[in-house]
């Protein structure tokens, strides 16, 4: 399996360069030059299967021979240590939990995928150190901190908005030393991730550092999203009945992944991009203008994205047809205080606690259902207890701290503030 830039203007390289490089030097993200469907006996089946024996069907063809089967399962075993339950709300309505991870988001599976990717690739070759260099708007950060830490060969650099993530996701990215150091950026997440962008094309670093990204525009990042839905399926198949997905949306990543999955035969009969007010593809699909904007800062602080990465990914699967488009994929945008207002319904009405990017998701699923007849699933993305500040409030409750968080909370936070790309290229030239 090769992946091409979506640019359209650099080389074609294998699933290990994609995963080392991160980024084409076209400034294209790569996608996989073809995606083929599994077989429908695999389907038909899919609850016999465990969640291992799904993500090695569903990822093999992508890694292809760049790491053997036996290294690939286990790599596989070793990322889905944890649960993906759905839990009931109503007789509609259903959450597939995505926090049971190390760090309580939903990017724990992708940073740990790619973390053992990259360690599989450095023991089998004297290659130069690498340096993973990441943007975060809240839980990229820490899950890629959690998912690298100690992993040889890697030292993780993670940029990220001064004041607009909350104390519990900053703690998971600043505390735990050892070959992660995180910088704090003043400005927003869009500056964060245009400054690891030009860092990418930079001639002087790229020159003297194996640099690569881990977020969600690298491919072992992305493409491991797809096992979520994958989950769901198995543990709905015998409902019987149409599933949509709605999933919170920032970067658009994990629905890029839920579209994947839907490539490889998945049978979803539609997805909802549920966002904030940083409402980019909802305009879009409305107008058919992209129009990136300056993202603003809300409650759901990991979808505070002003020109999402991964959308071009979803144009290219549906060939940039925006009427095929509409077919799959529903946007609908949101405000915090529909938000808030989101979360108390689901304490008061289902006895749910909800993080406000869960609830985001719930708001645009319960839209599209006003309309349509479906068994309908919205993704959980982080632990509410990610979101103390404005999840308690709301639900005039207090919340128990796990033990993932209570072992970084009182830890010391260690950054260094930076504001331009100039002390980003001195660091890394200097580290």
């Amino acid at each position: 399996m090769n992946f091409y830039s979506l640019k359209k203007k650099a080389q074609n390289v294998s699933f290990k360069d994609a995963v080392i490089k991160g980024l084409a030097p076209d400034k294209g993200l790569y996608f996989p030059e073809k995606i083929t469907p599994l077989p429908k006996d695999f389907f038909n089946h899919i609850e016999y299967f465990s969640n291992e024996e799904i993500a090695f069907e569903v990822i093999k063809q992508f890694v292809g021979d760049e790491i053997p089967e036996t290294a690939l399962k286990e790599i596989i075993i070793e990322t889905l240590n944890f649960d993906f339950p759905i839990v009931k709300i109503n007789d509609n309505i259903a959450t597939l939990e995505l926090f049971h991870g190390p760090t309580m988001a939903f990017k724990d599976v992708g940073a740990r995928f790619m973390a053992r990717c990259l360690a599989y690739f450095n023991k089998q070759e004297n290659t130069k150190k690498v340096t993973v260099l990441v943007a975060t708007s809240g839980d990229t950060g820490g899950a890629v901190a959690s998912g690298f830490l100690g992993v040889r060969g890697v030292d993780v650099v993670i940029l990220y908005p001064s004041g607009k993530v909350s104390d519990v996701q900053e703690k998971q990215l600043t505390t735990l030393g050892n070959n992660i150091k995180a910088l704090e950026v003043e400005g927003t997440f869009d500056d964060c991730q245009k400054m690891v962008k030009k860092a990418f094309l930079d001639s002087d670093l790229i020159s003297t550092k194996n640099l690569t990204s881990a977020n969600s525009i690298n491919v072992a990042r992305w493409l491991p999203q797809m096992f979520y839905f994958f989950f769901a399926y198995k543990q709905l198949k015998s409902k019987h009945r149409n599933l949509v997905f709605s999933i919170p949306s920032g970067n658009f990543g994990n629905i890029c992944a839920g579209i994947m999955a839907q490539q490889l035969g998945l049978p979803v009969k539609q997805f909802i991009a549920s966002t904030n007010v940083n409402d980019i593809v909802p305009n879009y699909l409305k107008t058919g203008k992209y129009t990136p904007k300056l993202s603003k800062q809300t409650i759901s602080n990991a979808m505070d994205v002003g020109n999402p990465s991964n959308f071009v990914r979803i144009l290219e699967i549906y060939n940039n047809d925006i009427s095929t488009l509409k077919k799959h994929l529903s946007s609908y945008s949101f405000t915090d205080n529909e938000t808030r207002e989101a979360m108390k319904e689901l304490k008061q009405k289902y006895n749910y606690i909800a993080d406000p990017h869960g609830a985001v998701g719930y708001l645009g699923l319960k839209k599209y259902l006003t309309k349509n007849n479906a068994q309908g699933i919205f993704l959980e993305t982080a632990h509410p207890v990610k979101f103390l500040d404005v999840v308690e409030p709301v639900i005039n409750e207090t919340i128990a701290i796990p033990k993932q968080i209570k072992e970084v909370i009182d830890k010391q936070k260690v950054s260094i503030k930076i504001s331009k790309y100039n002390e980003l290229k001195q660091f890394l030239l200097v580290k």
